[in-house]
């Protein structure tokens, strides 16, 4: 059985800084954006690689058209994670 990957995207607070990524592990990895851990993180799987580089290119009112159409009050979700 393969990895699970997960393309996400965190956001500082309502409309700020957006980071998008990828992770085998969103609880690990929204721990460390929380703390700032780590500067960076890539992987290799090559579907989850491509919708992140996809996001990546999109503009700014595109990313927080879909963060809204998920999450329409800027939820912090890292807490239903665990």
């Amino acid at each position: 059985m393969g990895r699970q990957f997960y393309v996400y995207i965190l956001a500082s607070r309502k409309h700020g800084t957006l980071y998008i990524g990828i992770t085998n592990d969103l609880i690990r990895r929204v721990h460390e954006h929380k703390l700032k851990l780590v500067r960076g993180f890539s992987a290799r799987p090559a579907s989850a690689i491509m919708r992140e580089k996809q996001l990546k290119k999109w503009r700014r009112d595109w990313k927080i058209e879909l963060i809204e159409s998920q999450n329409p009050g800027w939820v912090d979700l890292s807490a239903t994670l665990t």
